[in-house]
């Protein structure tokens, strides 16, 4: 079992301020995803998420060569002869994506380098990609004769819409930091030497602000890109309830008065 407080293990933890950061540690392997590596992302995810001393969670890499190659291609080989294999596999996938994705709090992918295959997919289920000019993004199943999760294409669809994932899909190309910037699968795009410090500073500005409310509003995206197109009632009391909160009696007080609030409210049982 991986020990997410050692920074030998292929997959740890640490803390800068309020930012937690999940970083892939294989260097010699590109960080390369084995199975072990997938399986321990979803406990990494949640202590970050239970952790109130957190309020952004970043996922980075220890290497500015790659973000990560994709998937373990020797280890692949093996799984493919094993059908409890393939499904562990497929599941340790699914659940660090998953729990990713709908972590409670905000996820930034910091990228540079390589980031291909499974790794493009780990990328893409953040909330936000800031991307070095030295980025290069694929996802390659059509070259190795597999096929694309449809969680994982949906994903890579609401990011750039129909066209341009089956242009990525259907030949596995490689495509640059620009044109990664230019059909929007990143959100930002810095010089390598700049990538860390701009996405440290990103995320300091969200952990300034009302987390209830970051909280709340990440749910609401949540719940519409599940397919939800109009409020209710929990919805609905979402918005009332606010009102009440804590965070915004000190929000509305803090304007009248002219200084800068100070939010209190770090994960109970409000939003």
């Amino acid at each position: 079992m991986t020990d997410l407080n050692d920074r030998q293990s292929p997959v740890f933890l640490e803390k800068v301020g309020p930012i937690g950061r999940l970083v892939l540690n294989r260097p010699e392997k590109r960080n390369a995803m084995s199975e072990a590596m997938w399986a321990s992302i979803p406990g990494a995810v949640a202590r970050l998420d239970a952790d109130p001393d957190v309020r952004v969670i970043i996922v980075c890499s220890s290497t500015e060569k790659a973000f990560s190659a994709g998937a373990d291609i020797a280890e692949l080989e093996q799984i493919a002869t094993s059908p409890d294999r393939q499904e562990s596999n497929r599941l340790a996938i699914r659940e660090a994506q998953r729990t990713l994705a709908r972590a409670k709090k905000p996820t930034i992918a910091q990228v540079a380098g390589a980031c291909m295959g499974g790794g493009c997919g780990l990328a893409i289920h953040c909330d936000m990609r800031f991307a070095a000019n030295t980025a290069r993004f694929a996802i390659t199943p059509a070259k190795l004769g597999l096929i694309y999760p449809l969680n994982d294409t949906k994903q890579l669809m609401d990011l750039v819409g129909p066209a341009k994932a089956k242009s990525m899909l259907f030949t596995g190309r490689v495509v640059d930091a620009d044109e990664a910037l230019r059909i929007g699968l990143v959100d930002e795009l810095f010089s390598l030497g700049e990538l860390a410090e701009r996405t440290q500073a990103f995320a300091q500005q969200i952990a300034q602000v009302s987390q209830y409310s970051v909280r709340g509003i990440k749910q609401t995206i949540r719940l519409i890109l599940d397919g939800q197109h109009d409020d209710d009632d929990q919805t609905a009391q979402m918005f009332k309830d606010a009102h009440t909160a804590e965070d915004a009696t000190e929000g509305v007080r803090a304007f009248l008065e002219k200084r800068s609030p100070a939010f209190r409210w770090n994960g109970g049982s409000e939003a």
